[in-house]
């Protein structure tokens, strides 16, 4: 009924004083068992390590990649930003050359009216660019709007009302609905 070893402490009476060969066996399984477990828990921390240590490299690379995605990022906006204006640039050569051509022509025939012909005809070429670009042209009439405007001088003047635009000094340009260059203008203030 019993096991070997219950038997030896039966037969033996192993007390708490006892120093029989039974304790020494007990003692050396319990041991075994430590090893055993022990064993397990180095086994299963080699492998936690060796889990951390790949999602370590892992972490790095992703981290590199990422210093390299933006390194490039920066440098193709870099890019972008240097040639931005390329595209408005070449529409605007054409109105260049012309414009020499209006003027070399015009000095050699003396004529001041085809010069005047060609500089109006250059003008509307130069604004077909701006509207093609989204550029438009701010209304510099009536009431006085500080988005838009900028006042430069005021003037009481009967003709108009208080806070109305008497005069445009300089024209003002939205761009696609912002405001690049407010009109400079002269604004009605009465006393």
């Amino acid at each position: 009924m019993f096991g070997k070893k219950e038997e030896e402490k039966k037969e033996c009476g192993c007390g708490p004083e006892c120093e029989c060969s039974c304790k020494d066996e007990d003692t050396k399984v319990e041991e075994t068992k430590q090893e055993g477990i022990l064993a397990k828990k180095d086994e299963e921390i080699g492998k936690l390590q060796a889990e951390v240590e790949d999602w370590k490299q892992s972490y790095l690379r992703k981290q590199a990649e990422f210093q390299n995605f933006t390194k490039r990022k920066e440098k193709e906006m870099e890019e972008l930003r240097k040639f931005a204006s390329e595209k408005i640039i070449t529409k605007l050569l054409d109105g260049l050359d012309n414009l020499e051509r209006a003027i070399t022509a015009s000095s050699a025939t003396k004529d001041f009216d085809g010069l005047v012909k060609g500089v109006d005809m250059i003008l509307g070429q130069l604004k077909g660019i701006m509207e093609s670009e989204g550029v438009e042209e701010i209304k510099a009439e009536g009431k006085y709007d500080p988005v838009f405007h900028h006042a430069v001088m005021v003037e009481d003047n009967p003709e108009f009302e208080d806070d109305h635009i008497v005069l445009e000094l300089q024209k003002g340009y939205t761009m696609k609905g912002k405001v690049i260059r407010p009109s400079m203008v002269k604004v009605c203030k009465r006393g």
